[in-house]
């Protein structure tokens, strides 16, 4: 007796993570389904016109926005950004550099320069 493999799926809100998209910003076709994982990979390897659209211009959701700002998604509601922004929102903020977010991106410089002192120093700890 053969079992039959059932095709993974996933919500809407799990795929779009995954696609790096504002779920709200989706078609209504793609929000109300189911996304398998074959589906999810065409999607990656062959994005349709929406999805190279939402990439290009938003709303995107807010890691992407964090990242493009270059600052940790708690720096972004530190901000006062809790809503999904478009990629000329994002523009403006950068044009604009207000106080906040210089003060975010040097935190998460700081930030990131410890986490590379840490792991520097981990093959040391190991050893001994």
């Amino acid at each position: 007796m053969t079992s039959q493999k059932t095709a993974q799926t996933m919500k809407p809100a799990t795929a779009a993570k995954k696609l790096g998209v504002y779920l709200e910003a989706t078609p209504a076709e793609f929000q109300q389904g189911v996304i398998s994982r074959d589906e999810l990979n065409a999607l990656q390897t062959d994005p349709p016109e929406w999805l190279r659209e939402l990439r290009r211009n938003g709303p995107h959701p807010r890691p992407v926005v964090a990242a493009r700002l270059g600052i940790s998604i708690s720096g972004l509601a530190r901000g006062g950004i809790t809503e999904a922004l478009t990629t000329a929102q994002i523009e403006d903020l950068r044009a604009e550099d207000p106080e906040w977010l210089r003060r975010e991106r040097a935190t998460q410089a700081e930030v990131q320069k410890e986490a590379e002192r840490l792991k520097a120093a981990e093959p040391r700890r190991s050893r001994s």
